[in-house]
């Protein structure tokens, strides 16, 4: 209990020493706002009456970022050419290590020492809490790839007697830390200033579908979409490849002529009413549980935006357990000549099953082609290679006309033949089985489990939210088996479509 007092008491004056410090810079937060700490939920902003759309309730002058460009570390950085997030991170530690002496310490000192990424974790414990998930590849992906980034980075820096960089701030652990809160916290400001730690805007807790504010520059007062669409739940975050960020509404202010006129200040505006005692929430983009602990370091029960992915390579392991190499390949060559092909991501490919079990029809397709029977593959085979035009391309069954060229005008309930079913119910149990067999009780242990031990509750919530897709899937799956009617053998013929 002293501990916790104590903790509390620190946030406390740190948060009165930030306050302090944002008036010093010029930073104006409106009366009607509250920043507040719980131990439970860290910091969170509160309505202190009610707010309506259009209310401006914070200015933020943007030398008051911490960039690349205001960073005392600027020069360092150009002359080595760090650009993007490893430019970002470097100023990060820079500033750090000058303790009180940085102009942004009060800023810093109210920043954690780093966020509760999986990228943060041990290799063990993102073995242990994220296996089967759709982040434990890339997770171990990145913690390699960031390494490399400072070995061949910052490293070298550490050896120059004239820069003095001290191990205590720039380590490979200090990098990976400024690293998490470079990709959990910074927006991009605009194109001279690039990403930024933007103080106050920060402060802002996500909620799926309930942005409140929106932060944009005080000339162009634009749309309120923070539109980076970061379904893509697999983005590494090395430098070769900036990960999608909060972003200002800018001004597309390519150089410094602009400095010293009001477009050097980001306002906070409300975009959507919220009463008074509510918490004033950002919106981080689209993202389901898997993007949200990759980038952010925690989920949402009940995400709408959740996803479980089927690796084509799953598919071609359960296609060889039934046929032989040949058929699996052949089949698989056939569905490319039609011009199908899965999501690919990082050199993987693959099939997104939505948040509601429905999977993609593309590999509906697959399933339905490799299921073929012998006779009916040939002739299709023999069709879509004299083919003039795919787009032409049928199939006819005693249950209707597939056109293979056609994808949005091909019917699901059309491919999904019993046997077609059967391997959608084989390939979740197949999926499923990359979780272990210590994930069979996740449901259990998320209920007993403590929001504030991060690790375990929001990994035990992807695994959650991703089993209970696969959950759906089968259910989707066993319904449409119940439905369907045994399918003639099929003959094939190549008819002209009718242009519409």
């Amino acid at each position: 209990m002293a501990a916790t007092a104590s903790t509390t008491t620190t946030i406390a004056r740190r948060l009165r020493a930030f306050k302090r410090w944002m008036k010093s810079q010029g930073i104006d937060c409106s009366d009607a706002l509250e920043i507040t700490h719980s131990l439970d939920q860290g910091i969170s902003v509160y309505a202190k009456c009610d707010l309506e759309e259009g209310d401006v309730v914070a200015t933020i002058p943007k030398d008051s970022c911490l960039t690349v460009k205001t960073s005392g570390a600027k020069d360092i950085i150009e002359e080595y050419g760090f650009e993007g997030p490893l430019g970002l991170s470097f100023a990060l530690m820079y500033e750090i290590s000058l303790g009180h002496a940085s102009p942004w310490a009060p800023y810093l000192h109210l920043l954690p020492n780093s966020e509760s990424l999986p990228l943060v974790w041990s290799l063990d414990e993102v073995d242990s809490l994220l296996s089967g998930t759709e982040i434990h590849k890339i997770v171990k992906e990145d913690k390699a790839l960031i390494y490399d980034d400072w070995k061949e980075n910052i490293l070298p820096l550490m050896d120059s007697t004239s820069l003095k960089l001290s191990p205590d701030f720039f380590g490979v652990e200090q990098y990976i830390a400024a690293k998490s809160l470079v990709a959990s916290r910074s927006f991009e400001v605009d194109d001279y200033h690039g990403f930024g730690m933007v103080p106050l805007a920060d402060l802002f807790n996500h909620k799926t579908g309930a942005e409140n504010v929106h932060f944009t520059t005080e000339l162009s007062h634009g749309d309120s979409d923070n539109d980076t669409d970061n379904n893509d739940e697999g983005n590494n975050m090395s430098d070769n490849k900036p990960l999608p960020q909060n972003s200002f509404d800018d001004g597309n202010l390519e150089d410094p002529s602009y400095l010293g006129s009001d477009s050097m200040i980001l306002e906070t505006i409300i975009v959507k009413s919220v009463k008074a005692g509510d918490e004033v929430f950002n919106t981080y983009g689209s993202m389901g549980n898997a993007g949200l602990l990759h980038r952010y370091g925690f989920t949402e029960p009940d995400n709408p935006n959740d996803i479980v992915n089927i690796d084509l390579e799953l598919v071609l392991h359960w296609s060889s357990a039934l046929f032989s190499g040949r058929h699996s390949r052949g089949r698989l060559s056939l569905w490319r000549r039609l011009d199908y092909h899965g999501c690919v991501s990082q050199n993987s490919e693959y099939f997104e099953i939505s948040s509601n079990g429905e999977p993609e029809i593309e590999l509906l397709i697959l399933l339905y082609i490799m299921l073929l029977p012998e006779e009916a593959y040939n002739k299709l085979d023999l069709i879509v290679s004299t083919a003039g035009n795919l787009n032409e391309t049928v199939i006819s069954l005693e249950r209707g006309m597939i056109p293979f060229g056609k994808t949005s005008e091909i019917s699901k309930e059309l491919l999904l033949t019993k046997s077609v079913c059967d391997a959608l119910l084989a390939l979740a149990d197949a999926r499923e089985s990359l979780y272990g067999s210590n994930s069979v009780d996740d449901i259990d242990a998320l209920r007993s489990c403590c929001i504030s031990d991060r690790k375990l509750y929001h990994s035990l919530m992807l695994r959650v939210s991703e089993r209970m897709i696969l959950k759906k899937l089968r259910t989707y799956a066993a319904t449409a088996a119940a439905q369907s009617h045994p399918t003639a053998k099929g003959t094939l013929s190549r008819k002209k479509l009718k242009r519409t």
